[in-house]
């Protein structure tokens, strides 16, 4: 699970070296943008403020839950599929949740919970639909997640990139759906 633990590291460092998101100095370049309107600084070639959100965490229970679900969802997804497809995922729900949140709220946000949402859709596809892919998620923990999605979204939490998590749901399970029912599909014409 090497591109996993990559994720992780770097997530521990930009937490570290920005302080949980309090050194200004170091966090401003990593965020999508340093504006409320617009990405300015992305039509002006800072391209990696796409991503660098993902790996900005504000306190620590944000980045223990975060990691947590990166390491259970991200290696099943690259034990299984390979570190191409997860860094695939990683990447496009990503940037997908990061501009979504951005839209609509600004750039002050971050976290890898929009990603952490796209693996667990993206899982809970797989098992379901997949016979190829050897891996399914306990209902359990779907109800759990899914809880704590709408009790993010009701707002008892507090600052959420709720948005995110949305962009970041959808995506996976289109993403894990799609996929698996290719899978499935080549897989009977195998068998003809």
């Amino acid at each position: 699970m090497p591109l996993t633990y990559t994720f992780i590291g770097i997530s521990l460092f930009i937490t570290v070296i920005t302080w949980f998101g309090s050194i200004e100095s170091i966090l401003l370049p990593l965020l999508i943008s340093e504006y409320y309107t617009g990405i300015s600084e992305i039509m002006n070639g800072q391209i990696w403020r796409l991503v660098t959100p993902i790996f900005i965490h504000f306190h620590i229970f944000h980045i223990v839950f975060n990691m947590l679900w990166l390491w259970d969802l991200g290696g099943t997804v690259e034990r299984i599929q390979g570190s191409r497809i997860l860094l695939m995922i990683v990447l496009i729900s990503g940037i997908l949740s990061n501009v979504g949140q951005h839209l609509f709220t600004g750039p002050l946000f971050g976290g890898m919970s929009g990603v952490v949402y796209a693996l667990l859709g993206y899982v809970w596809m797989q098992g379901l639909f997949n016979p190829r892919f050897y891996a399914s998620l306990n209902k359990a923990i779907v109800v759990m997640m899914l809880v704590w999605f709408v009790i993010c979204w009701v707002g008892i939490i507090g600052n959420i990139a709720n948005i995110a998590h949305t962009v970041g749901l959808v995506v996976g399970i289109v993403w894990g759906y799609v996929y698996a029912k290719n899978v499935a599909n080549r897989s009977r014409r195998d068998w003809l």
